[in-house]
């Protein structure tokens, strides 16, 4: 095999493969075997045509897609190691020469990772991060775990009211026709979750088990389901059943049988400290995003279109993967919101541009640092991804190719180059001290370890 680098502008190239006509012969050979029993001609038994009478029949270019499809695919991956070049996109493929007897040419055009004119990357001013945590966010956290262990008790004296969990029959109907998803029988529901179309639940607070009503509800104009949005529908409801949270005193007793701790007040004092670790985890992210963003606006580099198509391919799929592990597939929810392939793309492809600016600079800091990872460091970092797929060690280094192994080094590079710039940036006195979302997506909340009891030692 032969390749031939043309460099393109925009941080393009062109790679001219050239393989010996031999390889296109085995492949070509190749398709024949997998086709011929598919292929009838009178005279000759299923599967027994030779493949000069298919070739006489069909003309000789009668397996050449199969068999260049074959030879592209074995043959690319050699390519790109030895053109050299650090190439970063799918490649746009064309066969220039296909033909018995002689070499087979084909050409991948392909974007290369663009040089990088790093900006000022030490002392980027950040803005101050607030991390303390109040009383009133310790109580507010208190109260969400006091709730997660509230138990729903039956009611049988009053009627529903906000926050019960009702039991339900529903049948829905737009201009007296039923609709598809509009039925259910034993349907939970939480009153005031906002888990149906506006004011469905507050229509069922008043009533009392057994009652049967209408609920009158409209649509919302960019509702789903096009047939349905904007019109006006009515659900025959049947009250069965309702249940009330019954939420635990916050007493040593409690603390006791949820934690890992005797009183209340320890019990406090760690979820302030699980706030305070989430706040100051919050704060860093903010200042990572906030620093790398300054550095991106203050170097200079230009992003190829297929680059940015590659990384917006690859966003959807895991998009796509991300809704799976929900029970979703990515074409449901194409159906149900009205979206498509081509417009869930196009709206990634803003942000695939600042992911790879993001990731360019953090690796232009990488090699102005000099950084380099140890073998022990790269070790650890798989033994972390075998701990998270319950893998053993052996196991996942068996699976980790050598490129992925180089970009797991370079992952690692990148984390530096980060501690690197957020080490040396200096806080903005001019700008006002800002709050930071402290949500439960921002570290992994740190869960009181249940005490052993005497029946579990």
């Amino acid at each position: 095999m032969s390749v031939q680098v043309e460099k393109l502008e925009h941080s393009m190239a062109k790679l001219t493969i050239e393989l010996p006509a031999e390889e296109l012969e085995k492949a070509i050979q190749d398709a024949y075997m997998k086709q011929r029993s598919r292929i009838a001609i009178p005279g000759f038994r299923k599967g027994k045509v030779p493949r000069a009478v298919i070739e006489k029949m069909y003309g000789t270019e009668v397996f050449y897609e199969e068999a260049a499809e074959s030879v592209i695919n074995g043959s690319y991956p050699d390519a790109i190691k030895e053109s050299g070049e650090d190439i970063v996109s799918r490649p746009e493929i064309s066969v220039v020469q296909i033909e018995k007897g002689k070499p087979f040419i084909y050409t991948a055009e392909v974007a290369l990772k663009p040089p990088v004119e790093l900006g000022k990357y030490k002392g980027i001013k950040v803005e101050p991060v607030d991390v303390t945590v109040t009383d009133d966010e310790v109580e507010e956290e208190i109260k969400k775990e006091l709730g997660k262990n509230a138990r729903e008790v039956d009611v049988t004296d009053r009627a529903a009211k906000n926050e019960d969990i009702v039991l339900i029959d529903y049948s829905g109907s737009v201009d007296g026709e039923k609709f598809d998803g509009g039925t259910a029988e034993d349907q939970k529901l939480e009153l005031g979750s906002h888990t149906f179309i506006d004011n469905f639940e507050e229509q069922i607070e008043g009533h009392n088990i057994g009652d049967e009503f209408d609920v009158n509800v409209t649509f919302p104009e960019e509702y789903h389901e096009n047939s349905l949005a904007g019109k006006a529908a009515v659900f025959a409801v049947k009250l069965k059943g309702i249940t009330e949270k019954q939420t635990p005193e916050l007493d040593d007793d409690f603390v006791s049988d949820v934690s890992e701790f005797d009183t209340v007040d320890e019990y406090r004092a760690d979820i302030r400290e699980t706030l305070e670790d989430r706040k100051k985890a919050a704060a860093r992210t903010k200042k990572e995003d906030e620093a790398v963003k300054a550095l991106v606006e203050d170097s200079r580099m230009e992003i190829p279109q297929a680059m940015i198509d590659t990384e917006a391919d690859s966003m959807v799929q895991n998009y796509d993967n991300r809704l799976r592990s929900q029970g979703l597939g990515l074409q449901q929810y194409m159906q149900y919101t009205g979206m498509t392939t081509d417009k869930l793309k196009d709206d990634m492809r803003e942000q695939a541009k600042l992911n790879i600016e993001s990731r360019l600079v953090l690796e232009a800091v990488a090699e102005a640092e000099n950084i380099t990872i140890a073998d022990e460091d790269i070790e650890k970092e798989i033994q972390e991804m075998a701990d998270n797929y319950g893998m053993p060690i052996d196991s996942m280094k068996s699976l980790i190719t050598d490129s992925e192994r180089k970009s797991i080094e370079t992952d690692l590079k990148v984390r530096k180059a980060v501690d690197i710039i957020i080490e040396n940036s200096k806080e903005d006195k001019t700008k006002k001290t800002a709050k930071v979302d402290d949500g439960d997506d921002v570290i992994e909340k740190k869960i009181p370890k249940r005490k052993k009891k005497a029946e579990d030692k």
